[in-house]
């Protein structure tokens, strides 16, 4: 039996503990005199002694059925005890227990074919009254629970659109634990009996108890207010669910709380018909989907068509001989809902009155933000809307250099004045980090010194990285807000939008961070430190500012945005995206460029199947994100664990940890990976809670330099084209998996079966090989670790470009749009002519955007000098796709002659602009 520390999570070793309790009954049954049977009682008193600790949180089988089971074990009844507990096993991995009732005696009428829930149609599934589990905190009696979850059943109706279970939890630990554990719970009933302290001992599960914080605390409550405070800490952990309150106190002494996630508070009564009927209401408001709803109606009209789009209600193809296949291949109802026409309910994204707006309004209740936005092409036009909304022509952006290529096309676009910021280099995986706090505020600090702090507007950088590098959003917001107090952030969370949903995860996202900062500004704690802050920090000088963690003053301005690739991390059609906005300026300031911008991105044709997802995908994160997320989680750490342990793994592959991408200095936690074979598990709460970087687990990258492969021709010549597994990053020595809330444990098992499978014969390789073949693959070996470019920094913008030399921004557009005139500009070979243009002392310029693809984010923009460094990069690059750059021609650079007729344009125009501002 694996021990408790080679689980991430008590899920996994719930749903492991009962397959091995299944095998060994059965095998018991099998043998009941044989030579294992006492391994056999053994090994099953071990299961049902650590499996009922942790079935106390779950209804179904529910506790009274684990104690038939125990008693059946210690009675010797082991056919009863077999027959259970594979029909309990049956149940919880087909899902059926969520459809009907599953009688657990043998003289139950149940057949043992429970169909799994996955092999159903669609259809049938949808016709499924959906399942959910309410937990009660209340420290009852045998007698009492029974009484209560009677009263409970008798509540339900025909016409309940849903069906639940209760759960009975004593105490308010016990609660925190089980709403981090049962991913079933929607809804909790907290009642007058509870207590503080869990009597459950299991480290597993004490390990939960972290992520809800604050327990030191509440030692010293009031026992009267255990149930508003433990509305206030599920809210913490997970906001999406709903709440209610049973008290014997006054209205006067509940008004002051806060209540968290607390929908109601019942005084004095066990009105349970009222409770009921809240309970489903509540649910309901998360589950309704406004705009796939309205589609869904809208599909089954008769309707004549009178507008644009032959292909609606189908007619286009149903009438044609030459395209039925396509219509076989879809099926009829993308088709029934596809128009043109924004009548019968549909409503416009450009101009939303109806169902849309109220999906984006539930998207921005799931999100955390104050509004949010639908997108129906990508994440791309998201970054440009925001940018372009603003930023104004002059003003300067503070941008992570190696973000998504979209950013700088929307400096291009908005007239921004670029301050690129270097994110730290991992040299010997051919990859960047992030960019260090460190940098964010010297950057900002050396533009108040030249007195340009009044035109910075915006700090864009990505969190989290294509690799997995998050940001501790709230801290970067906190300290840069103390040097500049009305700052705008974006956050491009492309790959992010998941984390809204796991507790760890929350957070370091945008909107979380934004929503406690707000609250924070305002209390009685933050001005006094910041006061006190102040006055030792009166005269200081910016080496001491770089090494203090500053307090923002009292009156900054929380403003904030982030975009977010639905599609990408969570449920919908691809393109489908959000803008999310928290921002205390947006309705004086913002909204009118905001909506301009918006207006000048979006198609005035937008594809309702993609708004329609994005709305669905909504519903599902409310109501199973928790879930999805935390099953997510779990395949990659189990993932990351088997290739660790793997011994014939280890001599090829290598799963990069945090201690290998993210330095030392900025891992204060001191935590260097998440899993140690003879520690086990390390929690992760505590590094993502004080770290300035952290590792998204999610995201496992992979050296395989080891095995003489370089990363693109791993991806494309071994994994895709021998063993049909898809991915889409490498760099020169590693590949990217990605798993996601789709991801499963048989796909995580048959990865590891590959990567098994590709050792093994690279074994059998070596061991046939002669001795020049030995060296052969050991110099590929040594090329691919040890001889490998430093990544190359930013370099500067051509004094064209620029608006000064005392600070690095530049004019990105100018750049942009003077390399159209074909004739300023010129091709140089990277293996020929750049040589001898360089070795002249004339600065080589890139007159356009290199994009290698993936990642995707520019090595050289519009206006920059190329350097040898830069040169050396891209002569090593090892990708098939280089958007911007001719393998025929060269690199494609500024003439001479255009760049000083450049520079002479830009220092008329910075003339003009000194006379203006000295007018």
């Amino acid at each position: 039996m694996q021990s408790m520390t080679d689980y991430y999570s008590a899920v996994q070793l719930r749903a492991d503990r009962w397959s091995a309790l299944r095998e060994a009954t059965g095998a018991l049954v099998r043998a009941p005199g044989g030579r294992m049977a006492k391994s056999l009682t053994t090994k099953i008193d071990g299961l049902l002694h650590s499996l009922a600790p942790i079935e106390a949180y779950w209804a179904f089988p529910g506790t009274a059925a684990f104690d038939m089971l125990r008693r059946a074990f210690d009675t010797g009844h082991y056919e009863d005890l077999a027959f259970t507990v594979q029909r309990i096993t049956r149940a919880l991995t087909s899902g059926a227990y969520r459809r009907r009732h599953i009688p657990l005696d043998r003289d139950g009428t149940e057949s043992d074919d429970h169909e799994d829930e996955a092999m159903q149609s669609l259809e049938a599934r949808a016709h499924t009254k959906p399942y959910f589990e309410v937990m009660i905190v209340d420290n009852l009696n045998e007698h009492q629970e029974r009484w209560l979850k009677s009263n409970f059943s008798r509540m339900r109706r025909p016409e309940d659109p849903f069906h639940y279970e209760t759960v009975v939890v004593p105490s308010l630990q016990d609660a925190l634990v089980g709403v981090l554990f049962n991913h079933n719970i929607q809804a909790i009933v907290v009642r007058p009996g509870l207590i503080l302290e869990s009597k459950v001992d299991l480290p597993i599960l004490a390990r939960y108890l972290n992520r809800a914080g604050g327990m030191e605390a509440l030692e010293e409550l009031d026992p009267g207010n255990y149930g508003p405070e433990l509305c206030r800490m599920i809210a913490r952990v997970r906001p999406e669910l709903d709440a209610y309150l049973i008290t014997d106190r006054s209205v006067e002494d509940i008004a002051g709380l806060d209540l968290g996630i607390c929908r109601r508070v019942f005084y004095n009564q066990e009105d349970f018909l009222e409770l009921h009927l809240n309970i489903i209401r509540g649910v309901q408001s998360r589950y309704k989907t406004p705009f796939f709803t309205a589609l869904m109606e809208y599909s089954k009209q008769p309707t004549g068509v009178f507008h644009a789009m032959p292909i609606s209600r189908g007619k286009s193809i149903s009438r044609s001989h030459w395209i039925q296949d396509m219509g076989a291949f879809y099926g009829p109802n993308i088709f029934l809902a596809e128009t043109s026409a924004t009548s019968g309910g549909l409503d416009s994204l450009l101009e939303p009155i109806g169902p849309i707006k109220e999906a984006q309004r539930l998207a921005s209740r799931a999100f955390g933000s104050k509004q949010t936005y639908f997108a129906t092409n990508g994440t791309s036009t998201c970054n440009k809307i925001v940018v372009q909304g603003l930023i104004r022509p002059g003003d300067i952006v503070l941008v992570d250099r190696d973000c998504h290529k979209s950013h700088h096309y929307g400096m291009v676009l908005s007239g921004a004045q670029v301050c690129y910021l270097d994110s730290y280099p991992l040299n010997e995986y051919s990859m960047y980090g992030a960019v260090p706090l460190r940098e964010m505020k010297k950057q900002l600090l050396e533009l108040k010194a030249a007195g340009k702090l009044d035109r910075v507007r915006m700090l864009l950088l990505t969190n989290c990285t294509f690799d997995g590098i998050v940001y501790n959003v709230e801290r970067v917001m906190e300290e840069c807000l103390a040097i500049k107090p009305d700052l705008v952030f974006l956050w491009d969370e492309a790959w992010f939008a998941f984390a809204r949903f796991g507790p760890t995860y929350r957070q370091r996202t945008a909107m979380n961070a934004a929503n406690n900062l707000r609250e924070r500004l305002r209390s009685e704690e933050h001005i006094k430190a910041f006061d006190a802050q102040q006055e030792v920090l009166k005269d200081a000088d910016t080496e001491t500012l770089l090494n203090t963690r500053l307090i923002p003053p009292p009156t900054s301005r929380v403003r904030v945005y982030a975009t977010q690739s639905t599609h990408k991390t969570l449920t919908s059609l691809r393109q489908g995206s959000m803008i999310h906005v928290n921002d205390q300026d947006f309705k004086g300031e913002v909204e009118a460029s905001f909506r301009e911008a918006y207006m000048t991105h979006t198609s005035t044709s937008p594809n309702y199947q993609i708004i329609a997802s994005l709305d669905v995908g909504r519903r599902q994160v409310e109501l199973e994100g928790f879930e999805f997320v935390q099953r997510q989680v779990e395949a990659a750490m189990s993932m990351r664990r088997a290739i660790s342990t793997h011994p014939l793994l280890q001599k090829y592959f290598k799963v990069l940890a945090a201690g290998d991408m993210i330095p030392e200095a900025h891992r204060e936690s001191g935590v260097t990976s998440y899993y140690d074979p003879e520690q086990g598990w390390t929690d992760m709460w505590e590094c993502w809670e004080k770290d300035e970087f952290v590792l998204d687990a999610t995201r496992v990258t992979l050296s395989v330099g080891g095995t003489g492969w370089d990363g693109d021709t791993f991806k494309t010549d071994i994994l895709m084209d021998k063993y049909g597994i898809q991915i889409n990053k490498t760099s020169r020595n590693t590949v990217l998996f990605m798993t996601n809330i789709g991801t499963t444990r048989s796909s995580v098992a048959y990865l590891i079966e590959v990567l098994v499978e590709i050792a093994r014969e690279l074994d059998e390789l070596q061991d046939d090989a002669s001795m020049m073949e030995r060296r052969g693959f050991e110099k590929r070996v040594s090329n691919l670790m040890d001889d490998l470019p430093p990544l190359p920094d930013f370099s500067r913008f051509h004094d064209a470009f620029r608006s000064g030399s005392e600070t690095p921004e530049g004019d990105i557009r100018s750049a942009f749009f003077l390399s159209y005139d074909e004739k300023n500009c010129d091709y140089l070979e990277l293996d020929g002519s750049i040589h001898d243009a360089m070795a002249s002392g004339d600065p080589v310029v890139s007159s356009q955007f290199i994009i290698p693809y993936p990642p995707g984010f520019p090595i050289l923009v519009p206006g920059q000098v190329v350097s040898p460094e830069i040169l050396s990069f891209m002569r090593a690059l090892d990708v098939s796709e280089i958007h911007g750059y001719r393998g025929d021609l060269g690199l494609r650079v500024f003439t001479q002659d255009a760049l000083k007729r450049a520079g002479e344009a830009n220092q008329a125009r910075l003339k003009l602009n000194d006379a203006r501002a000295k007018l």
